[in-house]
Order: structure tokens, then sequence, then C-alpha cells
């Protein structure tokens, strides 16, 4: 009997009581999966927490779905819409591009442009064949005529390649010419390399062009039985600006180009230029064709843009400075942003649904294992109810979705000081590119990842999941303990995401009078940042839960939310690092990496972030001297001793994992307060790179002060105040003894008086108004 397996997502991520939700679902060896809206309430199943819980919802959708195989298109690449048939061209041609190919040795035939059926051979193509040499061939259906160059293409390296067809005496010509400078590509000029080759051959045939097929560029049209047409022969590499002609060009015509000319307009069908239409603030998908014809060409998968092209001549770092020198359009043969399943079930939600984490959980067989899924979503209320939100990270959700540390992450075993433990799902993971990988994993060609998307399973986004590098509950299942954490104690509580905050600014932080976040809050795109810092200054009341805290710059377009962008930059911890030249965001033209980059240390914001990580032993916190400060009494009050948190699932400690730290120079608030601190970390917590220049002995966990997780309370501006745990682990302390420990109850202080309208308990202005608040926060 086939082993089952269901696989899910949605079209939304956020969504209110009455909306519309639509559910895409492929599963293997089974027709139909039982179906239940669920209430997530806790996601960790270790045995010293309360385990699993949820809830399940009355709904119209509950039952059993009819679920089929559904298939995906990997690969990023364009489409030109070419309704009159321009470029069905069956007379003379002319294709040139230039390329920067990089795996032209993959093995299999990868087309660069041309009008080509792959399943029944028509058309025209112009490509790089399995031994990684450039190659032009035409197909009439029952033959195909092929001509190679002399060498195979040198990988990432820059050439300006043609191929001319004359109609009239059948003669193809193969154009390659190298065009490295000193900057653009990974060879020098000293390396012995030859880059050129020219070719000639009679055809003995013409191509036939089918009347269906689209003209690609970076791929070529397929069919299979089951799934239909798709794209196959993709290309991995960048392709600046690329034309096709309806004659034989020249070869001084050809040189003209290659040396930076404009192509000619004599004969030219589309032309397409890569740095038309750039703005400021951002690159979009059409890649427009200055042509007679106006043929703009279309991307799919988001191919990358911003990417330096082939003049690039390393003086200006972004395409803001000099867009002529950024036409290089980045193709990769696994990009993955949306697997466009059709429609499983569309469900409205019930208006009176309450606000909370929920997922259709889906069941075939015997619902274990991979036979059970869930599809997770958030719902926010129609209109806020709650004094408190919990503010999920669907950002950094998006940016670990599908990741693969444990089987591709080289620093991962020395930081976690154990072997990963791998279940069923990280080998779906890892056996499904069709999936896509996160902003921590790399192409097959070896180029960092830089878009996410939550339109395709993030089979790592499971309430009961574990992270199998570190065997722990990461992101959303260990948010799930702060979520349960409010059910336990009875608050009423709103939820949001990033995205929210993302689309709609300080605007759906405000009705809140305390708003606590996640436990890994680290990816932010500006608008958030602004976000809460204008919340935070305009009164609101501000709980950071976690660590690693407003650590990473991203980007998201308006209409597009379910997609960010990542660019790694700065520092030798990151997971890849982005080439020189491309730091910056097509999405927004903003540079990305880390926020420390731009002055906007975590510490401006909530008084301390991140310090360095590790994945061993957690610690507890220690009581600081201000906690004993009377004013500040309130937040310790009911917790006996000098330890705080020496438990949790999240290693036995609740400062651990990631910790964040208070620090002056950093832009801590002055007026901030530290009420606990960690120490003593294990030796495999290692520091952020900006707390030093290069790992030298006493650096790491037991000897090095830096590594501690700093809990810090300070008032802010009209009645403001934030708290900061400063550790990962500190939510995953929280359900220890049935939510009845010390960490507990200081959250519980601190919530409680957060949520009371007025002065805080201690503050010099308790006698003084709290005007100036943000309006809808005054109200409480």
């Amino acid at each position: 009997m086939a082993q089952i397996k269901i696989f899910g997502y949605a079209d939304k991520i956020s969504v209110k009581p009455g909306d519309t939700i639509q559910f895409h679902v492929s599963a293997d060896g089974t027709p139909a999966a039982e179906a239940h809206l669920v209430r997530l309430i806790h996601g960790d199943e270790h045995p010293l927490g309360p385990g699993f819980l949820e809830e399940e919802i009355d709904c119209v959708a509950n039952g059993t779905w009819a679920v089929e195989k559904q298939f995906t298109q990997v690969g990023s690449f364009l489409e030109v819409a070419d309704p009159g048939r321009k470029l069905a061209l069956d007379g003379s041609i002319t294709l040139c591009a230039f390329i920067w190919p990089t795996w032209p040795d993959v093995g299999h035939r990868q087309c660069l442009l041309g009008r080509w059926d792959n399943d029944k051979n028509h058309g025209y193509g112009l490509g790089i064949n399995p031994s990684g040499r450039l190659e032009f061939w035409v197909g009439n259906g029952d033959e195909v005529d092929y001509l190679q160059a002399e060498l195979p293409l040198q990988k990432q390296a820059w050439y300006f390649v043609a191929a001319t067809f004359d109609a009239r005496s059948g003669r193809a010509t193969l154009y390659q010419e190298g065009v490295v400078n000193r900057y653009n590509s990974l060879l020098g000029r000293v390396a012995p390399v030859e880059y050129r080759s020219h070719v000639s051959e009679a055809f003995r045939f013409r191509q036939n062009n089918l009347a269906d097929t689209p003209f690609l560029v970076a791929g070529s049209r397929d069919w299979h039985a089951l799934r239909g047409h798709f794209v196959s022969q993709l290309y991995c590499g960048k392709i600046d600006r690329c034309g096709a002609f309806d004659r034989a060009l020249a070869r001084e015509e050809l040189d003209a180009i290659r040396s930076g000319g404009q192509p000619p307009s004599y004969g030219m069908v589309a032309y397409w230029d890569p740095t038309k239409g750039y703005t400021d603030h951002g690159i979009g998908d059409v890649v427009v064709d200055i042509g007679p014809n106006h043929l703009d060409a279309n991307g799919y998968n988001r191919p990358v843009r911003a990417q330096t092209g082939y003049n690039w001549n390393g003086r200006n770092d972004c395409f803001r400075l000099a867009p002529h020198e950024y036409g290089g359009i980045e193709f990769h043969a696994d990009a993955m942003i949306d697997s466009n399943w059709k429609v499983t079930k569309a469900l409205q939600l019930p208006a009176t649904l309450r606000s909370g984490a929920y997922a259709i959980r889906l069941r075939g067989g015997d619902g274990k294992g991979m036979a059970e899924e869930y599809i997770v979503f958030f719902v926010r209320p129609r209109v806020p109810t709650g004094r408190i939100a919990l503010l999920f990270s669907t950002a950094t959700y998006l940016a670990y979705a599908n990741e693969r540390f444990a089987t591709d992450g080289q620093i991962v075993q020395p930081m976690a000081g154990q072997p990963p433990t791998i279940s069923e799902v990280d080998i779906e993971i890892y056996e499904n590119p069709e999936f896509g990988g996160g902003c921590y994993d790399s192409h097959a060609d070896g180029a960092g990842i830089c878009y996410s998307s939550y339109h395709r399973p993030m089979v790592n986004m499971r309430p009961k999941y574990r992270i199998s590098a570190f065997d722990l509950p990461w992101n959303f299942p260990a948010d799930l303990s702060i979520l349960a954490w409010l059910e336990h104690k009875g608050y009423d509580y709103d939820i949001l995401t990033d995205e929210d905050v993302h689309l709609e600014g300080v605007a759906a932080m405000a009705p809140y009078a305390c708003i606590l976040n996640s436990s890994h809050p680290e990816y932010h795109s500006e608008r958030m940042l602004d976000a809460h810092e204008d919340y935070i200054a305009g009164g609101g009341r501000f709980i950071c839960m976690g660590a690693n805290s407003f650590c990473c710059n991203v980007a998201f377009r308006d209409d597009e939310p379910w997609i960010m962008e990542c660019r790694k930059t700065g520092g030798h911890w990151i997971a890849w690092a982005a080439r020189p030249g491309e730091y910056y965001l097509a999405t927004t033209g903003q540079m990305g990496g880390i926020w420390t980059g731009f002055q906007r240390w975590g510490q401006k914001l909530v008084g301390n972030t991140f310090a360095g990580e590790g994945f061993a032993h957690s610690q507890p916190y220690r009581r600081m001297p201000d906690s004993y400060d009377p004013a500040l009494a309130w937040i310790t009050e009911g917790i006996e001793g000098e330890l705080i948190g020496d438990f949790g699932l999240g290693n036995g400690g609740a400062a651990g994992i990631e910790i964040d730290c208070y620090k002056l120079g950093f832009g801590t608030p002055p007026n901030a307060r530290i009420i606990a601190s960690s120490g003593g970390h294990p030796d495999n917590y290692i520091a952020h790179d900006e707390e030093g220049t290069h790992a030298h002995q006493g650096f790491s966990g037991t000897h090095n002060y830096i590594l501690r997780a700093d809990m810090v309370y300070f008032e802010a501006p009209n009645n403001g105040a934030v708290f900061a745990s400063g550790s990962i682990a500190f939510a995953s302390a929280l359900p220890i003894n049935g939510f009845e420990n010390n960490v507990s109850q200081l959250l519980s202080n601190v919530v409680n008086a957060f949520v009371r309208p007025g002065p805080l308990p201690g503050s010099p202005h308790k006698s003084g108004s709290s005007a100036g608040r943000i309006e809808s926060v005054a109200q409480y």
C-alpha cells in the first residue's frame, strides 16, 4: 500500500471572521482526507509541558475532502506575451544575449531563449547543451539540427552569445565572445582561459513553429501526460540584454552590440532591456521590450532583479546609482515562489470566530506521520476587542520556511553541540525541491535563496514540529507556548501578524494597550520597524518575548505580501552572502542585511538585541540590583530567591538558544534597567560579529560576559513602556509546572501593569498626565 502524504497551504496567512480563505492541497496515496478546523493552543509535545493542545471548531468545511496529487512548476523564467505570434519566426533568425552561467556543466540542456517545444521538437532555441557548450537548434517535429560551440562555457563569466540562421542559404552560425572585465566575473584577465568560439555549418531543414508555443527566456515548453504543459530545460545563471531578429545579423553588427552599442532596428522583432523601468523604490517582474512590437516579458517564480550586469565596473554598488550596469536577471532551476495548485476548498470563516491561531487539520488513512497536515493561518478580530495583542512573527517564519540546516548547514553541528535529529518532515523537505527553500538555504547552483513565500507548503510551520538541527520547537510551535500562557491565565487577547503591521503600520497596533511579540522576532521590514517605534513612542506598552530581535531587514510588495525578499550581508555568521554589488533589495531599493547597518540597533527600540547564540544547555537568569529597587518591586513581586527560570522546555532554562543584551553604545535608552541577566553559557555559544572582530580564546560562552541574556525594562514617552526578555528560551519556560512558575509570575506582573490605564507602578511621572499617547490606546 502506498504511503499517504498530505501537503497544503492557504492563500492568506492573516484573515478576519467572515473572510473567505482558500486551501490548496496535494496528496499522495489517497483520494480523500478528513478535514477539521482547529484552534491551536500549544504546539510543543515535550513531556514536561502540557503537550499538544488544540480545540476542534464546528465549521461547514469539516468532513471529507476530495484530494489529488498536484504538480508544481519549479524554476524561474520569463514568458513573453505574444498574441500576434511575432516571434514565431519561420525564416531567418538571430538570437543574442549577454549571459553569466552559474552551472553550465549540470548535465542537461538549458535553454537561454527561444520558441522551442521540447516535447514535440518544434521551433528554435539558443542554449547550453549537456556538455556545457553553447548550442543553437531548430526542429520541424521529425528532426532537429544542432550547432554547438568548440569549447565549454566557464561558470560565472560574462559572455555575449548569438546564433544566426540564414533561411535562404541554410547557414547557421554561433557567436561566443567573453566580455570579462576586472570586476564582473569569477576569473580575471591573468587566468589563461579561452572564452571565444565561432562556428558555422549548413542546416538540413528549417524550423517549424507550433501555434501555442510561448517564447521563453531561461526555459522551454514541455509536456507530461499527468501534469500537462510545463517548462523544462531551465537555466541557472544571469541573462542581461537579449533579443530576437528576423534576419541573420552580420558579424560586425554583433560585434557592435557586444561592445555596448545599440542593437540595429532593422529586422528587430524584440529586444529586452532589463534596465528599463527601474525606480529608486524597486523593480518589478516585467522586463521591457524596447523593440517595435513591445513584447514585454513577465517573470515566473520571481527571477532575481537588481543583479550586476555584463558591464558592471565595480564603482557603484546599487542599481539605483547606475541602473545601466544592473541588467543582470538571475534565474535558478529550483526557484519556487508559488506552487500554483488548484484550489481544493474555499471556506468562508464563521462570523463569530474568535481571534486566534488556526489550522485546517487534514488526515488521510490512519492520520499518522505525513498523513497528517496542518495548514496554519491566523484570525484577527474584525474589530479589536482585547486590550492585549499577541503578534506572531510571520516574517521570521518565511525566512526559515523549509530550511535545511541539518543537512546543508556547515556550521550547524558545532553550534548545536549535537548531531541532528531527523524526522519525517525533514526528509520530505529535503526530497521535495518543489516545496522550495528558505532564506537560510542556497539554490542548487550555490546562490543564496533571497525570496520566500507562503503560497507553497511550509512543511516546518506545523504545530508539534521540532527543528532537526537543534531538536527544539522553533518559531511557530515555540510561539504557541505564549498563546497557551495567555489562555491559561485567562487574558482577553487578539492576534496580529507581521503582515498586518507591514500593510497597516502603527494603525494595526494602536488599538492595544499592551502587545507581546514572539520568541524569535528577527525579521522586519522598514514599515514594521517604524510601526513598532511609533507605537512605543506614542504611549504603547510592548513586551519583547524573545531574542535575536529586530535584526534583519526584509521587504514585501503591497500587492504580493506573501513574498518576502531577504539579502544576507554583513558578517561570517550568516548562512550565505550576497555577492558584491548585490546587497540592495529589488523590492524596495533599500540595502538588505542587518538593521545595525542603518544604525537601527534593536537596543534603540527595546533595550537589548542580539548578543549571540548556542544550542546546548540554557541557563537561568539571576536577579540584578535594579530588581531590588522599590520602584521596580512590582516586576518581581511574588518571586523568591535570586534565580529566575532554572527550568524550561527550551534546553532546560529560560535564558538561552539565542540571547540579547543591553548595550548603551548601541542605543539602549539611558533610563533602561536590567532586571535579571544570565551567564555561564556553554562554549558552543558564539558571540555575534559586532561583539568582536575575530574569535579568540575567551570569546565563547563560559568566559565572555557579552554572551548573556539581559531582561530589560524602561519607560517610554507618553506613558509607554518596554519589557524585553532577551532570550528565545524565555517563552518555552512558561508552560513548566502547569504555567505556575517564577517566569510565568514575572510575566503576569508585567502584563497586569501594562494593561492598566494611567501611569505605571513606581513611575516618576505617576501624577502626570497620559496625554499624547496614541489615541486608540489612551481610551483604555
